[in-house]
């Protein structure tokens, strides 16, 4: 998957919105945004849409819903009234609600996810969909979810350990979600000094123009695990046209699959050890 199967996503996770990103996304030819009922101290659609203005019409909004200011909760009626909130606060319906981080709750999984279907018939959101940190938990539950959401959103790159992501992988398998996409692609921060000793370039396919350490790892993160579309966060509206750029680049498959069996071999080993310490 490359090139216009692939998209970059705006996250407003860390930054927040900015309308000189917003518009410099746009000449990258970023035209969808991500936010969050939680994010700017629980006024981020308030505050996209201020800063986004006659712009918002021009992305496609995905947003979610499950963290309030007294903690996570999963409760139908105040999923319900978070959606229908978020799409006054926008201005417009949400393109994709997404229950987040539901992980926290699995036993009122399957009832968030029938609660935001419903959203969806009602108009309230063209699409729905799930976004989970970790989907470990989720696991034994998924099976007995009795709708299907249009999305699931997981951690994608090369910091993600092993379990997690084949965890998200079966999860995504279980709930038959038409689209996979994938956040935090860096681990919270590109500059981070552990990137200096991976050479990412390993991970793309050779005979390729010259590209930076964060294109290679974002392309990278395409791949792991298959991603049609990833969310980064940035307040520096140079790095935008970088990051779209990656799009175009291609991960060595054979590469990700021998990273991908080394992830679980090593999880074997450390889930081996755990035993054998219990059992001693």
């Amino acid at each position: 998957m490359r090139g216009a199967d692939r998209r970059i996503v705006l996250g407003l996770y860390r930054s927040g919105p900015s309308r000189a990103v917003l518009e410099r996304a746009l000449e990258a030819g970023i035209t969808a945004v991500d936010t969050a009922y939680n994010y700017s101290g629980y006024d981020g659609h308030r505050a996209l849409a201020s800063e986004a203005g006659e712009l918002l019409e021009r992305f496609e909004v995905s947003t979610k819903v499950g963290y309030f200011p007294d903690g996570h909760d999963l409760d139908p009626d105040r999923l319900r009234a978070a959606v229908a909130e978020a799409g006054e606060a926008l201005g417009r319906v949400p393109d994709t609600v997404l229950l987040h981080n539901p992980e926290h709750d699995p036993e009122r999984f399957a009832v968030a996810c029938e609660t935001l279907a419903a959203c969806q018939a009602a108009g309230l959101c063209r699409a729905w969909g799930v976004a989970t940190w970790n989907p470990l938990p989720l696991a034994p539950v998924a099976a007995g979810v009795p709708v299907r959401p249009d999305v699931v959103m997981v951690r994608a790159g090369l910091a993600v350990p092993g379990p997690v992501l084949d965890a998200a992988e079966n999860l995504a398998h279980e709930l038959s979600g038409r689209a996979v996409w994938g956040m935090a692609p860096f681990a919270g921060d590109p500059s981070d000094p552990v990137w200096s000793g991976v050479d990412t370039g390993l991970f793309l396919e050779p005979g390729q123009p010259a590209v930076s350490s964060v294109q290679a790892r974002l392309a990278a993160a395409f791949a792991v695990p298959s991603v049609s579309r990833i969310a980064v966060g940035t307040s520096q509206p140079d790095h935008l046209a970088e990051l779209a750029a990656a799009t175009r680049i291609a991960a060595s498959m054979q590469t990700v699959h021998a990273y991908r069996t080394l992830l679980r071999e090593r999880a074997g080993r450390r889930e081996e050890a755990a035993r054998a310490a219990h059992h001693g």
